[in-house]
C-alpha cells in the first residue's frame, strides 16, 4: 500500500490505458529497433557474460 503525500504530484497514469498503437506505427518502430540493434546482436558474446548465462541455465540443486 502506498502513501499520498501532498507535496508531490500523482503518479502518471499506467501504461496500460494508454490508446494502442495502429499496425503500422508498431511495424515501423520494430523496423527501426531492429535496424538499431542488428550489430549488437550478431556481436559475440563477452566471455564473462556468456559463463554467466549459463550458470542461469543450469538447474538449482
Amino acid at each position: 500500500m502506498t502513501k499520498t503525500h501532498p507535496d508531490r504530484p500523482p503518479e502518471a497514469t499506467p501504461a496500460s490505458t494508454a490508446a494502442p498503437l495502429s499496425p503500422s506505427v508498431r511495424r515501423h518502430l520494430g523496423q527501426n529497433l531492429r535496424a538499431a540493434y542488428a550489430d549488437t546482436l550478431a556481436a559475440p558474446f563477452n566471455q564473462r557474460l556468456e559463463a554467466l548465462v549459463q550458470q542461469l541455465a543450469k538447474p538449482k540443486p
